[in-house]
């Protein structure tokens, strides 16, 4: 698990208006509590913390500098803004060396079901509990081949040395459903239809195409025409 310094800075003023003028600098509000300590307001580096989520992942450890001191600590909570994405607040939580922590840990998926088969995404991740600096950034699955009914389960999941599972192991991760045929797709829209109130034309139910009925009244004009010709 790869460890990233940062080079943090205490606050003394707080508010929102303090908070903007931090982030015009170029660096992050934050908060650091854990192991009774009191709480420390500071600010991190904002483009360095970004590359640090980047690089390690939401469980990156990090190293923070302050006051000619060095803390280890996880992030455990980020504010950020939903349109332009930068980071507003953070809240970091001390850890030892050697102590276990629980964390979320993503899972990620690769491969692909059998054929006619269609994966249904229940978990995206799962609580484990490890060692704090030895977090695992995702839990790889493969479900190369899985076939309907054949689901995985969070006991099912290849867990890293160390670590322990949180999350229920009955909890299904991700299930496994055979491709609808055509027919079940016709009789699920019609009963959609149906729930609607919306209700088809027999000619649309059998597929028969009605021929538009034929202008009689220009078809008279037409021999009108022909007559006046012949003469």
């Amino acid at each position: 698990m790869a460890e990233f310094r940062l080079a943090a800075e205490p606050r003394t003023e707080f508010g929102k208006g303090s908070a903007r003028r931090t982030r015009r600098e170029g660096r992050v509000p934050a908060v650091l509590y854990g192991h009774g300590q009191d709480v420390v307001h500071l600010s991190l580096p904002a483009r360095e913390f970004a590359a640090a989520l980047r690089n390690g992942g939401t469980n990156v450890l990090l190293t923070i500098e302050m006051d000619g001191k060095d803390q280890l600590a996880l992030t455990k909570a980020i504010q950020r803004d939903p349109i332009t994405r930068i980071h507003e607040h953070v809240d970091l939580l001390l850890v030892r060396r050697g102590e276990k922590t629980t964390v979320e840990v993503r899972v990620l998926i690769v491969g692909e079901p059998a054929p006619d088969t269609i994966s249904n995404h229940q978990l995206n991740s799962v609580l484990v509990e490890a060692d704090a600096t030895d977090l695992p950034e995702t839990i790889e699955v493969d479900i190369t081949g899985r076939t309907a009914g054949n689901g995985i389960t969070a006991s099912d999941l290849p867990l890293p040395a160390g670590a322990t599972l949180i999350t229920d192991p009955e909890a299904l991760v991700i299930g496994f459903l055979g491709a609808p045929s055509a027919a079940e797709l016709e009789a699920e829209l019609e009963e959609a239809e149906a729930e609607a109130g919306i209700e088809r034309d027999e000619s649309e139910a059998d597929g028969d195409v009605v021929p538009e009925p034929q202008d009689q009244g220009s078809g008279e004009s037409m021999d009108s025409a022909e007559k006046s010709s012949d003469a």
